[in-house]
């Protein structure tokens, strides 16, 4: 045994006596609640053709070889994020290898000693850990209420930072977006936009449909949900992309993406342009089952893909998903300390290729195991 091992075991014994015990599986259901891949881009054969044909084309080699400031940098990549750039309605766009690793770099390089971080007690654990990294001070604010917001800003010295999700990942609500716009402006703060879950299922994001594209300070977009394939991207002004390019960490010392990874995004961008069947399908299945919500049951109310079902205690939610899941429905149970306790949670995720008697099956199911 190595030395770590006990420490290691221990916590492993304490973690799966709580019932929170993670562990990886794969879906052998097919009947797809469960990923984030809204606009079914992720499986969709014109979208691989195009990038099948585009890659051809550009006959690149199968990796980037190094590091953006080293040797991964290309024309590609830049003509990329210019494109980026110009299809969100910005100045600038800088390329990430996840939104993971872009909200670490943009939250750890940005706010600095002296600064103040206000952000939505719901906000992902990326930003978390993004924060943690920065010297700037950091306070939550209560989830969507503005009042507290700016009562938080009582406390608050340098630049402020402000941290939302317009979409959240768990409970699937929006964010008050021209409210706390307006309080940003109102008081100089910069407002920093997670659009992970918003991109494609409402357009461009929602600071877009809201027009809001030039009084937002960074906006981060990410590809590995409804875009259907990988990466991030950081939307901003060029003085911020410059910044970036020598501050944030998450970008100065990884490996570039791959050829392939940057054909994906562009192709991905183009057929959402292009083809909007697939986003008025996910509308529609969005509308056609809250429709089918019973009120009796602890639904959070949400307009967006992401629909989510309160079930407290980890082990209720847990034979509550195996229940659906006899039915050939990939279905998972959202524990804590993922969800704070007694948050537990059925996390709905509705697509564009799910049919209405998909809907019905699973809402059947779900009514009769909670009668």
């Amino acid at each position: 045994m190595f030395p770590a091992d006990k420490f290691i075991t221990e916590a492993l014994i304490k973690r799966e006596s709580i019932g929170a015990l993670r562990k990886l599986s794969v879906s052998d259901k097919s009947i797809d609640f469960s990923s984030n891949d809204y606009l079914g881009f992720a499986r969709s054969p014109l979208l691989n053709e195009n990038i099948e044909a585009a890659m051809s084309k550009l006959k690149a080699s199968n990796g980037s070889g190094g590091s953006r400031l080293l040797t991964g940098n290309s024309t590609y990549a830049e003509e990329l994020e210019a494109f980026l750039a110009t299809i969100h309605q910005a100045e600038a766009a800088l390329l990430f290898n996840s939104g993971y690793d872009a909200n670490v770099g943009l939250l750890s390089s940005v706010p600095t000693r002296g600064d103040t971080i206000l952000y939505d007690e719901l906000v992902h654990a990326s930003i978390h850990d993004g924060m943690r990294l920065s010297k700037a001070d950091s306070f939550s604010f209560r989830h969507n209420d503005i009042e507290h917001l700016h009562e938080r800003l009582k406390a608050a010295k340098g630049n402020i930072f402000v941290i939302v999700e317009s979409v959240y990942s768990m409970d699937g609500d929006v964010t008050f977006m021209e409210e706390l716009e307006g309080l940003c402006s109102k008081y100089s703060l910069n407002l920093i936009v997670d659009e992970a879950h918003a991109t494609g299922v409402f357009g461009m994001g929602l600071v877009q449909q809201f027009n809001l594209q030039d009084k937002v300070f960074a906006r981060v977009h990410t590809f590995g949900k409804a875009m259907g394939c990988h990466g991030a991207v950081v939307i901003g002004n060029n003085t911020l992309k410059q910044y970036l390019i020598n501050y944030a960490r998450s970008f100065i010392y990884t490996t570039a993406l791959p050829s392939h990874s940057l054909v994906s995004i562009e192709c991905a961008y183009k057929l959402l342009v292009s083809e909007r069947k697939a986003a008025e399908e996910l509308q529609a299945n969005i509308s056609y089952f809250r429709s089918k919500i019973e009120t009796k049951h602890s639904w959070l109310n949400s307009t967006s893909a992401i629909q989510s079902l309160i079930v407290p205690g980890n082990e209720n939610v847990r034979a509550l998903a195996k229940a659906i899941q006899k039915h050939d429905m990939d279905v998972r149970p959202i524990v804590s300390p993922t969800v704070p306790k007694g948050k537990e949670r059925i996390r709905v995720c509705l697509h564009s290729y799910n049919t209405k008697a998909e809907i019905d099956l699973l809402m059947k199911v779900i009514g009769e195991e909670l009668k």
